[in-house]
């Protein structure tokens, strides 16, 4: 048995997502990029790809990692590059991708080299939350004046586009894609390549595929574009789970459960977005499951279970792994969850182990 806590990355649905995502890009000709902000654990990567093309990042790091763990072809974006980054970025990269016009006309000359894109704000999304919404007011992210962007169109190949969030809704897609063709077309027209970026939920159940991939194809044919797709979530969704044991127990108005993990460590983005994370609710017993850390606030969420929980009971916090993995960190000092994969056969792998020294050397 493996200690907890740990993330379990199960192979067998890893690879229900992954022949998706293949069946997506044979019909409608669309090429999908791992989006590594969501998830870059590597050891995972030799699943994954085969049934993809390649990575997007969102910074050099990353771009790095996509480069040498991943291979095939690299996407490059950044908010901003800066002057010590960008002749290594154009290094990795196959397309770098600029924020703005004055990122793209700052580094013309040492991007010469590769094929370039700018960010497009279509100024609408599917965001709920104002925090992660690219259309917010006084957005940062990309370009939206057409004749600002016709300018400069003979600089670049393509454009990436990002403005769906956890998108489960086709005719809400093909609605707004269809504000972007009207708004747009006379760039689109002049471009090579156009990434729609990721938030499209449709590795999820009835999600509508066929109607999808008629609806890129169209796209691409009517412009003469190739289409990129960034599946982050989409890619590993329901795929991981934390694996996490009860370390005490208490009541205090309600039956609580603390366990040797931690929102704040190990899936910060449920503390960010004060959303609850996945857990059991088959039962006549009710707990709160409560984090080790010190924070008061660190709580994965309400559970019920068929049975009361005792000290040593194991519990496992489904869909773990976008956008937490890459987010956790070493908040109190409390250790961070191994890595393992169960693969197809039902044998379940250590990948990694963190220890003492690994905290330790994160600092100084």
């Amino acid at each position: 048995m493996i200690p907890t806590p740990f993330y379990l990355i199960d192979e067998a649905r890893l690879l229900e997502n992954m022949r998706k995502i293949a069946a997506l890009r044979e019909a409608s000709g669309a090429k999908a990029l791992l989006a590594l902000k969501c998830f870059a654990t590597w050891s995972a990567f030799d699943i994954m790809r085969p049934y993809m093309d390649g990575t997007t990042s969102s910074s050099l790091f990353e771009l790095r990692l996509g480069r040498e763990k991943f291979g095939k072809e690299t996407h490059a974006y950044s908010v901003a590059w800066s002057d010590r980054e960008i002749d290594e970025a154009c290094g990795y990269a196959d397309k770098i991708i600029f924020n703005t016009v004055g990122q793209l006309t700052r580094f013309e000359a040492q991007s010469a080299g590769i094929k370039r894109g700018v960010r497009l704000n279509p100024r609408f999304s599917t965001s709920g939350f104002d925090l992660a919404d690219p259309a917010r007011p006084f957005s940062r992210l990309g370009e939206w004046d057409v004749t600002k962007l016709l300018g400069i169109a003979d600089l670049i190949s393509g454009v990436m586009i990002h403005y769906n969030c956890e998108n489960r809704d086709f005719d809400l897609f093909d609605m707004q894609l269809g504000r972007i063709e009207a708004e747009f077309a006379p760039l689109l027209e002049k471009l090579d390549w156009v990434s729609l970026g990721g938030g499209i939920h449709f590795t999820g159940a009835e999600y509508p595929i066929e109607e999808l991939a008629a609806r890129l194809k169209a796209f691409s044919e009517r412009f003469g574009v190739q289409v990129y797709l960034e599946p982050g979530e989409a890619s590993i969704t329901q795929s991981t789970t934390l694996e996490v044991s009860v370390l005490d127990l208490l009541e205090n108005e309600k039956q609580i459960a603390i366990v040797d993990s931690s929102i704040e460590a190990h899936m910060l983005d449920l503390l960010i977005y004060r959303e609850s994370a996945k857990l059991p609710q088959d039962g006549d017993f009710p707990y709160q499951i409560a984090g080790k850390s010190c924070l008061a606030g660190d709580i994965f969420g309400e559970a019920r279970f068929p049975a009361p929980l005792q000290i040593g009971d194991r519990i496992s916090v489904r869909d773990a792994a976008g956008y937490t993995m890459v987010k956790k960190n070493w908040f109190n000092g409390v250790n961070m969850p191994s890595i393992a994969i169960r693969r197809a056969d039902g044998t379940v792998e250590l990948i990694r182990e963190f220890t003492y020294e690994d905290y330790a050397s994160s600092l100084s």
